[in-house]
């Protein structure tokens, strides 16, 4: 019966220990998130702009220059959006639309990247900020790093090409004043 109580009571020390334990999941996830901020990528969790979501996604921030702000836009992967938004290519549907078209290096460059993410990438958004990837990173960091130029060579074509009307900025938010 000691013997009994002495399993018992090195078991309940050595528990927590284990809780302490990094998982798998873990273990992969963070050499790919040092590697994104080697890379100059800043990885977020907040919630996607995705319907029904309500928990905290990865996201994989890639910003444009704050003098050249970038074109307002969310594509979604087709498995996560209605069939009501317009299809752009493989899989990937409009949730919002650039209102102006967006120059050929950007097109081809965006095209090009929607074709190689992963399953798991389910949003691509562009605000004047930044391009952000909402993904459940799948990938690990050698294969990650591989989207890396193809990221930069797209924020390089859309950078300065925030959708402006007239001095008003096209969402209804005032621009800034000198």
């Amino acid at each position: 019966m000691v013997w009994l109580v002495i399993l018992v009571a090195l078991l309940l020390m050595i528990s927590p220990v284990m809780w302490l334990k990094p998982s798998v999941r873990q273990r992969r996830i963070v050499p790919l998130r040092n590697a994104a901020a080697k890379a100059g990528v800043r990885v977020v969790l907040e919630k996607p702009p995705l319907h029904g979501v309500e928990t905290a996604m990865p996201g994989y921030r890639w910003t444009y220059p704050g003098d050249a702000p970038g074109p307002r836009f969310l594509l979604v992967r087709a498995s996560e959006a209605s069939d009501v938004l317009k299809p752009y290519v493989a899989d990937w549907r409009w949730r919002v639309e650039p209102l102006r078209p967006l120059p050929e290096a950007a097109r081809n460059a965006l095209e090009a990247i929607l074709m190689r993410l992963p399953q798991d990438a389910l949003v691509l958004e562009s605000s004047e900020s930044a391009i952000t990837l909402w993904w459940w990173e799948s990938q690990t960091a050698e294969r990650f790093l591989t989207y890396t130029e193809d990221f930069r060579q797209l924020r390089a074509s859309l950078a300065g090409h925030a959708e402006h009307i007239g001095g008003r900025r096209v969402f209804g938010e005032s621009a800034p004043r000198d």
